[in-house]
């Protein structure tokens, strides 16, 4: 049964309020908000609002020429990409409903999405593009505190989860450098810290050195803990923010062929983009990578038992030629401990600079997850099939998103 005629005046009213319920109790314990209902901003005459039927995010969306509805439980939805043109992000058969509750309790690895929760998230995230471009702000996130805890260094990860929440509404708590400004540097244990920290906040965002420290820590606290980086572990919201921008950039994740470059074995930022991006039908990966730190052999074997195509190559240029992503990483010195002669043995094998730029399609782009230091140079950020600043300003969508979807849900 499509969805043809508008609501009434007055459902249109009621479904234009922002519905607050209590704070959260629990991971396990949390408020029905069936209510839950966001706006859109527009008000043309082309256009009217449709209570969706049971899909991927808790808004009202806007039936115009770039919209169309294929029955109930079925939602399409075309979003602009890079230079011209629409994609579609297709959430069939999407279980969420309005104001239900979001399936995960904690974000800790890429392994806990898939391609349904992804979809959703992608539209809520699109929803909140929406909500930063077009508006002062939002209040759906006010009243509730946010406490990051970062033990290791971060510009973007950090200030992207804290504008995301004071975008929202939400307050922040905040420690730049907990393993040197906090209680650890008197041999508390995490574990205390977070059943701490817990009493002070409604979420938790963590950045650890040691790999396990976000599951360690979501399995001490009662609130939601997002993993912002444990170590040469995960980095899942980066994961995901990867794969929203290649979704953005490229109109597809299905049958693309990825280049990952530089730092496979350290890098986590491309470790959790493997896990991620494997849920994806026909993929193809390929690893560029000097050979004291290629990708470990764990992601290859769950690469092949999904059913991932990948080979690695010491030919950027070549793979550059194939690909419809370069995702450039840098060579992680932090990682090398005393061995700085196999770091700069490593450093500067493989740069993306013009002799990239030449044999990469026109379609493709080039993605890092940022600090850069010399493995782009600076000469490509002028191309536009350059999106690292793009996806670092894409990071804030989709924080926005997991930070609204664990404490209010869908």
């Amino acid at each position: 049964m499509a969805l043809s005629n508008p609501p009434s005046p007055a459902m249109q009213k009621d479904m234009h309020v922002w519905n607050h319920f209590g704070r959260v109790i629990s991971k396990r314990e949390r408020h029905h908000q069936s209510n839950l209902c966001c706006h859109s901003s527009s008000t043309t005459k082309e256009s009217h609002f449709l209570r969706t039927p049971p899909i991927s995010s808790n808004s009202l969306y806007e039936a115009s020429s770039f919209t169309s509805f294929h029955g109930v439980g079925c939602f399409r939805k075309l979003l602009p990409r890079r230079g011209f043109g629409y994609y579609c992000l297709d959430t069939k058969d999407f279980s969420a409903s309005c104001g239900s509750k979001f399936q995960l309790d904690d974000v800790i690895e890429s392994q806990q999405f898939d391609t349904d929760i992804l979809n959703g998230i992608f539209e809520v995230a699109y929803e909140m593009e929406k909500i930063e471009k077009n508006s002062p702000g939002s209040n759906m996130l006010k009243g509730y505190l946010m406490a990051t805890l970062f033990y290791e260094p971060s510009t973007r990860t950090r200030l992207s989860f804290e504008s995301a929440m004071k975008r929202l509404g939400g307050e922040v708590l905040t420690t730049e450098n907990a393993r040197e400004f906090s209680s650890a540097a008197k041999g508390e244990t995490l574990e205390d810290t977070i059943r701490t920290v817990e009493g002070y906040s409604d979420i938790i965002v963590l950045r650890h050195f040691e790999s396990g420290a976000a599951r360690r820590a979501a399995s001490t606290a009662n609130i939601p803990v997002l993993n912002a980086g444990d170590g040469p572990g995960q980095h899942p919201t980066q994961a995901l923010l990867d794969v929203y921008t290649i979704k953005r950039e490229i109109g597809r994740l299905d049958g693309i062929s990825l280049g990952l470059v530089g730092d496979l074995a350290n890098g986590r930022t491309v470790r959790s983009l493997a896990y991620l991006i494997a849920k994806y039908q026909k993929v193809k990966i390929y690893f560029v990578a000097p050979d004291v730190v290629r990708m470990k052999d764990d992601i290859k074997t769950y690469l092949t038992s999904m059913g991932v195509e990948w080979e690695e190559s010491s030919d950027l240029l070549e793979v550059a030629s194939r690909c419809d992503v370069i995702y450039q990483t840098r060579i992680q010195r932090e990682r090398f401990g005393e061995r700085m002669d196999l770091y700069e043995g490593a450093r500067g094998k493989y740069i993306v600079d013009r002799k990239v730029l030449d044999v990469l399609p026109k379609h493709a782009v080039i993605m890092h997850p940022l600090p850069r230091l010399d493995e782009i140079t600076v000469d490509v950020d002028s191309d536009p099939r350059a999106a690292y600043f793009r996806q670092a300003k894409n990071g804030l969508y989709i924080r926005m998103a997991l930070l609204k979807l664990l404490l209010l849900g869908w």
